[in-house]
């Protein structure tokens, strides 16, 4: 056990910390792209997502393999992944942003972090109205992980499907600079021509664009001191990222947040006289009926922050800041939604994308739809005056 909780500790520093170092957060990568078309961040999640994809095919395998986390799929993941996806962005931060910017000395993020707990009690309140009515409604199938199910080998499967992905974004940066260039002088067979050879060209720009970043990398870390207390591309934060979601994978389950926090909300409910364990949500769901107490996961997501505070405070980050006022509903009204939210769907962003979408969760594809579209219709809404990018 007590091993357990060193890797549980080990696990959520170092992703606290990598987290902090690259500015790691999904809101930034989804709105960041679609109001300026900024995809620093957002390459940086697509690379965290294909690595951890390959790296837990390739474990499972082998028989390195813990616990899929597999919900029951249907409408859910849309309708709850669409109210987290609009809570995450009028928030600010997404549930693993909010840890690290929490660790960073933001009292607006630890309301957050309040009001999502808040979330987690109301819904475990009104859950088993909402498992009879609205969960039996739009439940499709019964929760599945595509390496579970396919005859091809895991591992050979998470690298068909991370190559796949690959090809797709090459295809859309390489079709994005053809276009650009033919458009204006190139006749239709030209621009057919640049539409055949855009996988070409963005596998290319692709190939340039990683050899380019591995020059600046091994620059930087030359002074690895000095290295370690500047800003970190989202890349390089994926790699640690990606390393330490493989650890948790072949010691525990995939990585998640808003499940280990609902947890916390309970637990600490009932250190102040609240009987937690007779909630359906709480006792049987949550903590399946082995009581309320602080399970592995929990201790590890309460370490991100630690990790975030260590990194910040070694990089010259850390300050206790106050929130301005005009910020306060921000974190409230954000909270809420992204605290209820992650329960209807179930799940958040990491959950649902980062680690949902790795393990080829069926579930998590969905959900995954719905938290980018929340995304892109709040940040059109917040954006609503001056338009975005896209």
């Amino acid at each position: 056990m007590l091993s357990t909780l060193l890797v549980a500790a080990l696990v959520g520093t170092a992703l606290g910390a990598f987290l902090q170092k690259g500015r790691f957060c999904f809101v930034n990568a989804f709105r960041d792209f679609f109001a300026y078309k900024d995809s620093r961040v957002t390459k940086g999640v697509l690379a965290a997502t294909l690595l951890t994809m390959v790296f837990w095919g390739i474990a499972y395998q082998f028989g390195y393999y813990q616990t899929f986390w597999t919900p029951q799929w249907g409408f859910t993941g849309l309708v709850g992944g669409f109210i987290f996806g609009i809570g995450m962005t009028y928030a600010g931060g997404c549930a693993s942003g909010t840890l690290y910017r929490a660790g960073e000395g933001y009292l607006q993020f630890w309301l957050t972090l309040l009001c999502m707990g808040i979330g987690y009690a109301a819904f475990t309140v009104a859950f088993p109205t909402l498992d009879s009515t609205y969960f039996a409604a739009l439940t499709v199938g019964e929760g599945v992980s595509l390496f579970t199910v396919t005859s091809i080998p895991a591992g050979l499967l998470g690298v068909g499907v991370a190559l796949v992905a690959l090809l797709g974004y090459a295809t859309l940066i390489g079709r994005a600079s053809t276009t650009a260039a033919f458009a204006e002088r190139a006749d239709a067979a030209q621009l057919n021509l640049a539409a055949f050879r855009a996988p070409i060209v963005g596998l290319r720009q692709f190939a340039r664009g990683t050899a380019a970043y591995a020059r600046g990398l091994a620059r930087a870390w030359r002074n690895p001191i000095a290295a370690s207390k500047q800003p970190w591309d989202p890349r390089t934060a994926a790699l640690g990222i990606t390393a330490a979601a493989v650890l948790w994978f072949t010691q525990h389950s995939i990585v998640g947040v808003t499940g280990p926090e609902s947890r916390w909300t309970g637990y600490l409910l009932s250190q102040v006289g609240v009987e937690t364990n007779s909630f359906e949500y709480w006792g049987s769901v949550l903590f399946q009926g082995q009581g309320v107490d602080v399970t592995v996961d929990m201790v590890m997501i309460a370490f991100v922050i630690v990790g975030a505070f260590l990194a910040a405070l070694w990089s010259g980050d850390f300050a206790v800041r106050v929130p301005k006022r005009r910020r306060l509903p921000n974190a409230v009204v954000g909270g809420l939604l992204m605290g209820t939210g992650s329960r209807l769907a179930p799940g958040c962003n990491i959950g649902n994308i980062y680690s949902g979408i790795a393990e080829l969760s069926v579930h998590s594809f969905i959900a995954a739809v719905g938290i980018v579209a929340g995304v892109y219709v709040m940040t059109h809404w917040i954006y609503r005056e001056v338009g975005c990018a896209i």
